[in-house]
C-alpha cells in the first residue's frame, strides 16, 4: 500500500481575489494600452481609496514603462511583464523584458519625437526609479508615491 501525503485544505487552493498583480503582455503596440486598463483595475481593487491622481500617475508610469520594454527591450515574438505592488504609501511598477540594455535618462529634444518616457517618469515618481539584471534580461522599476 502507498502512503499518499495528506490532502492540501481547499482554502490553499483558492486564487485571490481580484486582479492578480502580474500580468503577461506580447511585445506588441497595443499592449501599452492592456497595460494601462491592468493597472488602472489592479489600483481600484487593491487600494480603492487610491487618490485620482496618484492612480492616473501610475497608470501613465506602467504605460511608459511597458513603452519603452516594446520598443527598446523586446523583439517581435518576445513577451513583457508588469508587476504591480501597492501599500497605501506608494505603488511599485515593474517592467521585465528580455533585453539587457539599460535605460538612461536623455535630455528632451525639440526635434525628436520621442526620449521623454524616462523624464516623464522621473518627475512623476520623484527619482524613485531604477533597473536591475534577472535572468535573461533586466527589469525597470518605478514607485509612485500617493502624494504625487
Amino acid at each position: 500500500m502507498i502512503d499518499l501525503p495528506p490532502t492540501v485544505p481547499a482554502d490553499h487552493c483558492t486564487p485571490p481575489a481580484g486582479p492578480p498583480s502580474t500580468l503577461l503582455l506580447a511585445s506588441e503596440p497595443q499592449s501599452s494600452a492592456h497595460a494601462r486598463q491592468f493597472a488602472r483595475e489592479f489600483i481600484g481593487y487593491h487600494s480603492p481609496d487610491a487618490p485620482r491622481p496618484h492612480v492616473d500617475d501610475v497608470v501613465l508610469v506602467t504605460s511608459e514603462l511597458v513603452t519603452n520594454s516594446y520598443r527598446y527591450g523586446s523583439e517581435p515574438g518576445d513577451m513583457i511583464r508588469v508587476v504591480l505592488h501597492t501599500n497605501g504609501l506608494r505603488t511599485r511598477v515593474e517592467a521585465h523584458d528580455p533585453v539587457r540594455r539599460t535605460p538612461r535618462l536623455r535630455s528632451a529634444s525639440a526635434e525628436c519625437e520621442r526620449g521623454r518616457g524616462l523624464v516623464i517618469l522621473d518627475a512623476l515618481c520623484a527619482g524613485l526609479w531604477g533597473f536591475g539584471d534577472r535572468p535573461f534580461g533586466k527589469f525597470v522599476w518605478a514607485e509612485v508615491p500617493w502624494n504625487s
